[in-house]
C-alpha cells in the first residue's frame, strides 16, 4: 500500500526536524539544542515536534538511530568492497575513522565533544549501535567464510566494533595503522578458530 499524504508529509517534517537537529547540535552542542529552534527552523510548531519526537531525548535518540543506520551502511560497502578479509577490514575501519574525522555530528556522538550528555548512548548504553555493527560484522564473514560457526564470527565482529569505537574515542595511532591492527587481529582471531 502506497504511503498517504499524510505519511509523506510527517516523513518530510520528521527528517527536517533530524536535519536541522543535527545543524543545531554541531553548532551549539546539547545545551544549545532546543526543539523551539528546531521548530522555528522548519517552519512547524513546536507541539508537531513533541508529537513526533517526545521530548528533546527522544529527538536526540532519533538523531543518533539515523546516523548510525547511515554510517553503518556506510561500514557494509567498504566490508562488501573487497574480497580478501584482512582488506576488507582494514577498508572499514579506515572508512570509519575518515567519516568521524570530517561529521562533526558523528563527532560529537561518538566523542561527546560538545553534546556530553549524549554520550551515555554510544557508552554506557551504547549496545544498540556495539550489536549492529557487530551482527553486520558477522553476517559479512559468515558469507565470506561459511565453514565458520555463528559464535566464532560474532566475537570477531565484536572484537573489531569495540576497538574501532575505542579508537575514535581516545585516537593514538593514525587511521592506516590502526585499520591494520584491527584487521590483523581479526584475521589472527580467525585463524585461532
Amino acid at each position: 500500500m502506497a504511503p498517504t499524504f499524510a505519511d509523506r508529509t510527517r516523513g518530510l517534517v520528521r527528517n527536517e526536524a533530524l536535519e536541522r537537529a543535527a545543524e543545531l547540535l554541531v553548532a551549539g552542542g546539547w545545551r544549545g539544542l532546543r526543539l523551539q529552534d528546531v521548530a522555528d527552523g522548519i517552519g512547524v510548531s513546536r507541539q508537531t515536534l513533541y508529537n513526533e519526537f517526545a521530548s528533546k531525548q527522544g529527538l536526540a535518540a532519533a538523531l543518533v538511530l539515523r546516523r548510525t543506520e547511515e554510517f553503518l551502511a556506510q561500514l557494509e560497502a567498504a566490508l562488501e568492497g573487497e574480497d580478501d578479509i584482512h582488506r576488507a577490514w582494514a577498508s572499514s575501519v579506515r572508512t570509519t575513522l575518515d567519516t568521524v574525522g570530517r561529521d562533526p555530528l558523528l563527532r560529537a556522538l561518538l566523542t561527546g565533544q560538545g553534546a556530553q550528555e549524549l554520550l551515555p548512548l554510544l557508552t554506557s548504553e551504547a549496545e544498540p549501535l556495539v550489536t549492529a555493527a557487530r551482527d553486520r560484522g558477522a553476517d559479512f564473514l559468515l558469507r565470506r567464510r561459511p565453514e565458520l560457526d555463528v559464535a566464532t564470527a560474532t566475537a570477531a565482529a565484536e572484537i573489531a566494533a569495540r576497538l574501532t569505537i575505542s579508537h575514535v574515542v581516545l585516537p593514538l595511532h593514525p587511521p592506516d595503522v590502526v585499520a591494520d591492527q584491527v584487521a590483523t587481529t581479526v584475521v589472527r582471531y580467525l585463524g585461532r578458530a
